[in-house]
């Protein structure tokens, strides 16, 4: 017998909008928020939902993770984005049910009434039918999952600072990123710079010759979405930083400290302290439940096919943007990325369509504009593909800066980033290497009882033979990982794909 959902009743943000057409938006990213603000002169009433109270500029979530900026560089409150708006009232929970027909969503276990519903949930990501890797390889997502790279990449150099032995060590500063997109690349050079200049005055012992940085993709070039040239100047650039790239290669086996894969030469076994994940994303769980709900068409990842006004078929007051939705009515007849671009301009016509039906004024009409796609390598490196205009380079780098600043929704975090940028450029040093989030540090949470692998019991240092070494290294990470299974699952509302970063 299906749950009894009480419905849940709100005063509209103005009295002058009690009777006006009530518009809700789910989910508070690129999309969402394009929505909101298109909406800001229309008569309509706007609920704007998310699981978060913040919105994720994604793309920059790798700079998080290595140091370069904080989390609130990145992240702005939605109240401050668009809850000013005199029409919009942000509510914070989960949207976990559709009910189309009675223009009704479930929400807090509530049912909750809309005129017009926009679903912009975003994307998670994926491990092809491998859940448990999520454990030893965090993907990068959402904020909690940036942390928690760093924290592991900061304690794993921290361990190898004091440990005695140069298997440890190596095996400590030892990086293995499975995903050779945008996101990968750009990871393994912020990785790169990280442990080889970042952090080379402040770390005594270290050894930056036995860093070991491995970027593994099952395809035969990086940044395929990109042309051939750049492809080729990426891969250049990152080798120039010492990073390996390993082509054809598939993740068969994944284990604390330990990486199998496939490769035309044969099984290839990577011992390191971190691997990341950056090789596949998934759409929001919601696209399967409209499915469940009205019968309308997904492609084969899940995603819900559109029209080209972004609505559901037999379904007009229904919209689906972002990653969410699988949009085939290109000038190409290719289906429009999933990429922070595409999902703005989407969101924005949406809430212009909206609020002219509302109006009863003419319709528009989307046409996309591809600004092209981007993905920086290095402090000052970057490849650009503009409308077919190629740069690599200091101005690559630029253009990539530029654009990111340009997509920002919030002027203050504008302004921080190109400040730490300048800082990080001039200084070669990181504004946000705190280490937080050790499992010692939080109630409730156990806690290994050896703070290093190079002591027994807390008290002296071990044998420092160097198969005993590396166990120790290996043990302690494996301690380290498993007290940091309780991060959220990746699949907040308002999220873009593993190809945000190329900002199209």
């Amino acid at each position: 017998m299906a749950a009894e959902h009480f419905f849940l009743e709100l005063e509209p943000p103005e009295e002058r909008l009690r009777d006006a057409p009530h518009v809700v938006i789910v989910g508070g990213g690129f999309a969402g928020v394009r929505a909101c603000k298109a909406l800001a002169k229309a008569d309509v009433r706007i609920t704007l939902i998310d699981k978060r109270n913040f919105n994720l500029f994604q793309p920059l979530l790798y700079q998080v993770a290595t140091g370069l900026v904080s989390r609130g560089d990145v992240a702005t409150p939605l109240r401050q984005l668009v809850g000013k708006q005199n029409n919009v009232q942000v509510l914070l929970g989960e949207v976990t049910n559709l009910k189309p027909e009675s223009k009704q969503i479930i929400f807090n276990s509530r049912a909750y009434s809309y005129d017009h519903l926009v679903l912009a949930t975003g994307s998670g990501s994926t491990f092809f039918g491998h859940e448990q890797w999520r454990t030893f390889a965090p993907p990068m997502k959402i904020l909690e999952h940036a942390e928690e790279i760093r924290r592991r990449l900061l304690m794993a150099i921290e361990q190898a600072e004091q440990s005695p032995d140069p298997a440890a060590r190596k095996f400590l500063q030892t990086v293995v990123i499975v995903g050779g997109g945008p996101t990968g690349c750009e990871m393994a050079g912020a990785v790169s710079e990280l442990m080889r200049n970042a952090m080379r005055r402040e770390f005594k012992q270290l050894n930056t010759e036995d860093t070991r940085i491995v970027l593994v993709d099952p395809g035969d070039r990086l940044l395929k979405a990109m042309p051939e040239s750049l492809s080729k100047a990426a891969q250049s650039s990152l080798e120039k930083l010492g990073v390996e790239v390993q082509f054809k290669a598939r993740v068969q086996t994944m284990q604390p400290g330990e990486v199998t894969m496939s490769t035309p030469e044969g099984d290839l076994l990577i011992q390191a302290a971190t691997v990341i994940w950056t090789a596949g994303v998934r759409p929001s769980h919601l696209g399967r439940k409209l499915a469940e709900a009205i019968d309308c068409e997904l492609d084969r990842a899940g995603r819900v096919v559109v029209e080209p006004d972004f609505s559901i078929q037999s379904h007009p007051e229904i919209r689906v943007v972002g990653d969410l939705c699988s949009y085939l009515h290109t000038s190409s007849g290719n289906p429009l990325p999933g990429m922070a671009g595409p999902a703005t301009q989407a969101g924005g016509f949406v809430g212009k369509d909206i609020g002219a039906i509302v109006a009863q004024r003419p319709r528009p009409n989307f046409n996309w504009f591809d600004f092209g796609s981007m993905a920086v390598l290095d402090r000052v490196d970057a490849v650009a593909d503009l409308r077919g205009l190629k740069f690599s380079g200091g101005i690559g780098w630029i253009l990539w800066a530029l654009a990111h600043l340009a997509f920002m929704p919030e002027r203050e975090n504008r302004l921080t980033l190109l400040i730490k940028w300048i800082f990080a450029v001039t200084s070669q040093q990181r504004a946000s290497m705190l280490l937080t989030g050790m499992p010692s540090q939080h109630i409730g949470l156990d806690a290994p009882d050896a703070p290093f692998p190079m002591q027994s019991g807390g008290t002296g240092p071990s044998i420092s033979a160097p198969d005993a070494a590396l166990k120790a290294a290996m043990e302690y990470y494996s301690n380290q990982v498993s007290g940091h299974q309780d991060h959220p699952a990746d699949t907040s509302e308002g999220s873009t794909d593993d190809s945000a970063a190329a900002m199209r």
